[in-house]
């Protein structure tokens, strides 16, 4: 099988696994089962700890045995890891769950990106743009990288998106169905694993402990790099932070009725899929106007939630965010992903991963005391983090510039 096609099984297998069909009664399929919302905190809060501290073993050793099976292996421990969901009672069968999950995310952490990356690396034909700002695209392949990695994420919303409207219309409360459902299509995608095609270059370095710390040493030592993704994460958590908590405390704020606020969940979900569009408006307008739009929209967004208790108002900074991170993620993968200067990609993502996730432990902490004390006062933060945000993107991508037309001949900075 042609490399190239490996877009096309990790597209069904992104659609597949975002089929979660609990995902609207996650939390009262645990309390059904036994576990209380306290318990579920803990689990997750050990799933964390967990991922930060397989992150970069898992970088490694992807590495070492190759990208496919890597994907293979945690395709079949996410399979897995539904059954065990599926039949779970009480606490430590639940934690079980998610400590296999957590063992999934890591290992699949970088992996992803790089199949794709490098799948479409493998294509043979060039594109050329007319475009004044590009001039000339000499990214192998007919679909540009970023419009993958938007169509990708784009598949997971797809999934959850029937996945949900399956639980509403056919599911309703029978929880374990729902959990059973989820077994079958995450089994699937385990099979569609089997088909992938190796992407490494297995005659080129392996990562080792020496070639890890080196990697690590010299990632620590670009200060340009470590700005840049700080800039990433603090736009990455804004968004998650407020549009996945915080957001709820604001609807309720401007009386909004839990009815109300299901549907607006259903058609933010449908406005996410704009990452589609990323590559289309970053070939146009350029990667330093399109981080201007985007960032200087996020901060926009979080100043009207700060300062209104208008619904409407509300709904529609939260629309903001949501498509200002959408089209931003595409952009964000594939820049890094050209910024990775060994063979060793997984590790370099991972390394990547961990600093991100770091940055995001700490915006956690800060939006959660805010919080605590006045909702205002976390809507501000997230203006200020989107911000500073933008002045660390830019910097770092600035001074990374003469790596990454290195990496592709041309682009717009």
């Amino acid at each position: 099988m042609k490399p190239y096609r490996n877009i096309w099984l990790m597209y069904a297998i992104a659609l597949l696994q975002g089929m979660v069909f609990y995902g609207p009664i996650a939390a009262l399929y645990r309390q059904s089962a036994g576990v209380t919302i306290f318990q579920i905190t803990i689990i997750e809060s050990i799933s964390l700890g967990l991922c930060l501290l397989l992150e970069l073993p898992w970088g490694v050793i992807a590495d070492r045995i190759g990208y496919k099976k890597t994907m293979l292996f945690c395709c079949c421990l996410y399979f897995l890891s539904k059954i065990v969901f599926w039949k779970a009672e009480g606490f430590l069968a639940f934690l079980a769950e998610r400590i296999m999950l957590s063992i999934v995310i890591s290992g699949l952490s970088g992996v992803e990106n790089s199949i794709l990356y490098l799948s479409d690396n493998y294509r043979t034909d060039y594109v050329k743009s007319g475009d004044k700002k590009t001039t000339e695209t000499a990214l192998p392949g007919k679909v540009h990288t970023q419009k993958i990695f938007g169509i990708y994420n784009n598949m997971q919303t797809l999934g959850l998106l029937i996945a949900s409207f399956v639980y509403a219309v056919f599911v309703k409360d029978n929880y374990r169905l729902s959990g059973l459902l989820t077994v079958w299509s995450y089994g699937f995608s385990a099979v569609l694993a089997f088909f992938l095609t190796e992407v490494k270059d297995k005659t080129k370095e392996k990562a080792g402990v020496k070639e890890f710390t080196a990697l690590l040493k010299q990632t620590l030592q670009n200060k340009y790099l470590i700005f840049f993704l700080i800039g990433v994460a603090l736009l990455n958590e804004t968004h998650q932070t407020i549009t996945v908590f915080l957001n709820q405390l604001q609807y309720v704020r401007c009386g909004l009725s839990g009815t109300a606020i299901g549907y607006i969940y259903i058609g933010i979900t449908i406005v996410g899929m704009a990452g589609v569009f990323s590559e289309r408006l970053t070939r146009k307008l350029g990667i330093t106007l399109l981080s201007v739009i985007l960032y200087g929209a996020a901060f926009f967004a979080c100043i009207i939630l700060g300062v209104t208790v208008n619904a409407v108002l509300s709904v529609g900074a939260i629309v903001i965010l949501r498509v200002s991170f959408s089209l931003f993620g595409p952009l964000q993968t594939e820049l890094q992903n050209k910024l990775v200067r060994t063979e060793n990609r997984a590790t370099e993502l991972s390394i990547n991963a961990v600093i991100i996730d770091c940055t995001g432990i700490g915006t956690n902490v800060i939006f959660g005391r805010l919080a605590d004390a006045k909702l205002l006062y976390a809507m501000l933060a997230g203006a200020v983090l989107c911000f500073a945000g933008f002045w660390l993107f830019m910097v770092g991508i600035k001074n990374a510039k003469k790596q990454i037309i290195q990496q592709t001949r041309k682009i717009s900075v």
